[in-house]
């Protein structure tokens, strides 16, 4: 059984068997006191568990950099936000236009990924040229930079600190409104998957090779005349694509957006989701940004509640942080468990110390003979 549960077509079954299950989820009426705001089909909960499930999805596009390339970014979330933001924006530029509100909706997601993928391009151009913490830095101060457009509302365009909000006129009616929550949160779902996929797909390609051989040893890899730079500029900017599309997502789901997602401290949580999870681990990415922000949700009822208020100074004081909590649970993960939580359910439920879910880098092998 342990064998065919590790095997491609395990695998594969025991994912299928998780995306139906929680595609069925707003048909259910599961209630998780302490877990989840209330039965699984409430509005409220589903509202949650989408907004997680694209937090997960943004942990995978953020896995591609860290996890696979080896390459520490600290401005990742721009591409988030420039997921959110140009759709918001080209949605409202193009309203006025006349053009069917079908037409308007799907010419603005398209507009938003060649954006998205030309951003990407060339932040990730401007940011390969160095490595290590000045690769971490240059994409700092790009992010920051892009922030302090947000927040200036250059042009006008971005509302500043207000934010921006989402033209509905022009959005397809089974995607607005608290009725269709339930439709939200297949969407979310559906991009969750679509990620997903494309990691798999990056990860096991040629490309995906050759960059996890980079991480391990460059100069190996530019001998055997390959050239790194292209393979992770290609990578970058296949990340930046799908952070956007997770962008866009939070963009139709909470109707808004503000200048929050595009600084560096949302990028620092993406880093602790995919640390809490496990790195190296695509299933660690989901895993951390569900447990993450379910973590975050639940534990600011938790810290108002009547049992934190009876504690004394010296507990009550720090367990009504939710953030300190958070910040001893990674810490906690760190020096105990480095591998994360999928981590420590591979090493439970594998015989091999090797994570089965990532390919070693065996084309150095396949080129050298």
């Amino acid at each position: 059984m342990r064998t065919f549960l590790t095997s491609l077509w395990g695998r594969l079954l025991v994912g299928a068997a998780v995306v139906v299950i929680a595609a069925i989820l707003p048909l259910l009426a599961i209630d998780i006191p302490g877990v989840l705001p209330g039965p699984t089909y409430t509005p409220g909960t589903l509202t949650v568990l989408a907004y997680a499930m694209l937090i997960a999805a943004l942990a995978l596009s953020y896995h591609l950099i860290f996890g696979v390339a080896g390459m520490l970014s600290f401005g990742h979330a721009m591409f988030f936000a420039a997921g959110a933001y140009g759709l918001g924006i080209i949605l409202r530029l193009l309203a006025p236009t006349g053009m069917p509100s079908e037409v308007v909706f799907l010419l603005a997601i398209a507009i938003t990924l060649v954006v998205a993928l030309v951003l990407g391009n060339l932040v990730g151009a401007l940011a390969l040229r160095v490595s290590g913490i000045s690769f971490a830095m240059v994409t700092l101060a790009i992010a920051q930079a892009m922030n302090v457009m947000i927040r200036r509302n250059v042009g006008g365009l971005t509302g500043g600190e207000e934010g921006i909000t989402l033209t509905v006129a022009v959005v397809p009616e089974w995607l607005v409104g608290v009725v269709n929550t339930r439709n939200l949160y297949w969407m979310a779902l559906a991009i969750l998957v679509i990620v997903y996929l494309a990691c798999v797909w990056v990860e096991r390609s040629r490309l995906g090779h050759v960059v996890a051989a980079a991480r391990e040893n460059e100069l190996r890899v530019t001998v055997l005349g390959l050239r790194p730079y292209l393979v992770r500029l290609f990578l970058f900017s296949a990340a930046a694509v799908l952070a956007a599309v997770a962008g866009m997502g939070f963009m139709l789901l909470q109707s808004s957006a503000t200048p929050r997602i595009s600084t560096s401290d949302f990028t620092l949580t993406l880093l602790v989701i995919v640390v809490l999870g496990g790195v190296g681990y695509r299933w660690g990415a989901i895993v951390g940004g569900i447990v993450y922000t379910l973590l975050d949700q639940r534990l600011a009822a938790l810290a108002s509640s009547d049992a934190i208020a009876g504690l004394p100074d010296i507990l009550r004081i720090p367990l009504s942080e939710p953030l300190f909590i958070l910040g001893m649970l990674f810490v906690l993960v760190v020096m105990f468990a480095p591998g994360g939580i999928v981590g420590i359910a591979h090493r439970v439920t594998s015989r091999k110390g090797t994570k089965q879910d990532v390919e070693e880098p065996a084309v150095l092998q396949d080129m050298e003979a």
